[in-house]
């Protein structure tokens, strides 16, 4: 076994490490992802350079996060630490509220510190997404935890003996049984796009390089990837800014209830946050964190399946 690596970085700011790091956790099972009781964040990935086990732990007093990396990636991952941090996030200091929007410079003023982080895992993100589309988060996230289980493997270093996995690799994801995607609930339509992005990943982590409109336009042009993957994935790998979830059926109208008070479609939010392009999903992220949701009323919209034992699903939209 290869001995950790480690580095300190200082980030020059306040770093809301959980926080900063939530949107790569999908949901409280995933296997990829641990919290500690000591405040310390780990994360199973795949690198360019080989699996790695990463953690991170902030020491107040120095200011500093400290970073522990066991596996071949290692020196690829602590490289990597301030874009995951929000370190490739420059225009976060440009950001300025409206005071038109009140909740906006509220949320704004109390996780003001959060910046959008950068992975530079595309196929990562995208295999993940690729499981949220059409259905509810609970069934996404069961969804990866369960394939997560039957075809990852074990972290690099302590951490895998504790339980810690890495996620599929690409060939690993095209080794999976079609009884084993349904037996995790997940329809050919949603499998179609990882199976057709897996021989095309390492053309897709080419895309971290690229221009923001340059990303998305690679990003659809695979069969079954529209604009809310390609968001998704851009909020998490790419570290998009402006990455807003159109075709979302709740962040539209969370974000324009927040902003106008009134609960408007893709197309009326647009023009609500046109102002703020550039950091869309910035607005989109804040207002999240300070728990801006709309009063939910009547039942939820019900979707068909294919899959076994489920009749209805709800679902958050028929995103792609």
């Amino acid at each position: 076994m290869l001995p950790p690596r480690t580095s300190a970085w200082r980030p020059g700011r306040p770093v809301p490490l959980q926080v900063q790091l939530a949107t790569l956790r999908r949901g409280a099972g995933d296997p990829t992802y641990r919290r500690t009781a000591d405040g310390a964040v780990w994360r199973a990935t795949r690198t360019p350079l080989g699996p790695v086990t990463l953690r991170l732990a902030l020491v107040p007093a120095d200011a500093v996060v400290e970073a522990t990396a066991w596996g071949p990636g290692a020196e690829w991952a602590l490289a990597g630490v301030p874009d995951l941090l929000g370190a490739a996030d420059t225009t976060a200091d440009d950001f300025r509220p409206s005071p038109e929007h009140p909740a906006l410079v509220e949320a704004h003023r109390l996780h003001g510190g959060w910046r959008v982080p950068r992975t530079r895992s595309v196929f990562e993100a995208l295999s993940a997404s690729a499981l949220e589309q059409v259905v509810t988060c609970v069934e996404a996230f069961a969804a990866w935890r369960r394939l997560v289980q039957r075809f990852g493997e074990p972290a690099p270093g302590p951490a895998g003996a504790a339980g810690l996995l890495l996620p599929p690799a690409p060939r690993d994801w095209l080794r999976v049984p079609s009884w084993e995607w349904l037996q995790a609930g997940v329809e050919l339509r949603r499998r179609r796009v990882t199976l057709l992005a897996a021989p095309r990943a390492a053309a897709l982590e080419r895309t971290v390089d690229l221009a923001p409109e340059d990303a998305d336009r690679a990003l659809r042009s695979l069969p079954g990837v529209g604009v809310w993957t390609s968001a998704e994935v851009r909020q998490r790998a790419h570290g998009h800014a402006d990455a807003f979830s159109f075709g979302d059926l709740h962040v539209a109208k969370d974000v324009s209830h927040a902003l106008v008070g009134e609960v408007l479609d893709d197309a009326g939010c647009a023009e609500v946050i046109e102002r703020y392009r550039g950091h869309r999903f910035r607005v989109q992220r804040l207002l999240a964190l300070a728990g801006h949701r709309r009063p939910r009323r009547g039942h939820r919209a019900a979707l068909p399946t294919h899959t076994p034992n489920r009749a209805v699903r709800a679902h958050r939209g028929v995103r792609g």
